[in-house]
């Protein structure tokens, strides 16, 4: 038996959830997605490169075709697909080629409501991966009716779901996944310090916030705001860190949660508000501190400051062992 996996190429959250769940899989897989391969994956796990769905592009007779422009929601009935679009057509055509000549038995679709739809027409077992957000829209709707699986990827009760109310029993949560699950933490600086992590905060605010910390004694690191400061590996930073400031989106809250961070979050303007809930359930639970979109630089280092003495009990997001659940729930669909 062989499963095939959606990969939505929009960030890096959603390989990233691929890339600590398939160690997991006892089943060959067959990865799909318009992103190169990722550095580091098995070997064994063949990746299918798709065309791009959202670009403009020129049309058979010549014409030239703008996604945006060719009725691409079916008046509301799902979210991306566009009339008369090559890529588009081109990306369903691979996944059933592939998918009848590997003799695929289950399609795991992180995320996607239209591949949702299409895996379960071509009749595999079907696993939805769906997100934080208020999800009650016609195509978030279909998604859930069709599919076999909905994985929840956060602890159960944490944030409010409410697309996901009237599934049932066809509803996993795994607890938050992280790639880092299971690795030891780093060891803490002695000095005060402080990660800003990722694109949370525009270049101005970021410069008057490392200035004003640095006045009052912190070290400042900032590494993913750009293509200079990416690392590969930022776990090491993550872990010495008095106090990390990050989005709250799933994988970088997962993470947190991996490394028993002190961590002020900064929800970003995500569809379906998905950051915005689960920055509210993170200031609930008492994980994180948050500080909205708009904070100013003193009022930001203020928060940072408070934080640094927290002791947030993040065994409550459910990380240890969350890819491993999410994989057993997978491959619970086949028969």
């Amino acid at each position: 038996m062989v499963i095939g996996w959606y990969v939505h190429h929009h960030g890096f959250g959603h390989v990233a959830r691929f890339l600590a769940v398939q160690p997991h899989l006892r089943t060959p897989v067959v990865a799909f997605s318009s992103m190169a391969r990722p550095v580091g994956l098995d070997p064994a796990v063949d990746w299918v490169e798709l065309p791009p769905d959202a670009d403009v592009s020129e049309a058979a007779d010549g014409s030239v075709v703008d996604p945006r422009d060719a009725e691409p929601t079916a008046r509301g009935a799902l979210h991306w697909a566009p009339h008369d679009h090559p890529g588009h057509r081109a990306r369903l055509a691979m996944i059933a080629r592939v998918a009848s000549d590997q003799a695929l038995r289950a399609f795991v679709v992180d995320v996607s409501a239209e591949v949702v739809a299409f895996a379960r027409l071509l009749g595999l077992r079907t696993v939805s991966v769906t997100q934080p957000g208020v999800r009650t829209d016609a195509p978030h709707a279909l998604a859930y009716a069709l599919a076999d699986r909905i994985i929840a990827p956060w602890p159960h009760g944490a944030v409010p779901a409410p697309g996901l109310a009237a599934h049932g029993e066809r509803v996993v949560w795994t607890g938050g996944i992280s790639r880092f699950d299971g690795r030891p933490p780093g060891v803490a600086d002695a000095t005060p310090s402080v990660l800003l992590l990722g694109g949370v905060l525009d270049a101005e605010t970021r410069v008057s916030v490392t200035a004003l910390l640095c006045e009052r004694g912190w070290e400042v690191t900032a590494i993913g705001h750009d293509d200079a400061s990416r690392v590969s590996d930022p776990w090491p930073a993550i872990g010495r860190s008095t106090v990390v400031v990050t989005a709250a989106g799933q994988n970088s809250v997962a993470d947190l949660a991996a490394s028993g961070a002190r961590a002020v979050v900064i929800a970003q303007d995500r569809p379906f508000d998905e950051q915005q809930a689960t920055a509210d359930a993170l200031g609930n639970w008492g994980l994180a501190r948050r500080a909205h979109a708009d904070v100013s630089a003193s009022g930001l280092v203020e928060i940072i400051e408070e934080a640094a003495h927290d002791e947030p009990d993040w065994t409550r997001w459910q990380v240890a062992g969350g890819a491993a659940r999410m994989a057993a729930a997978v491959e619970g669909v086949l028969p």
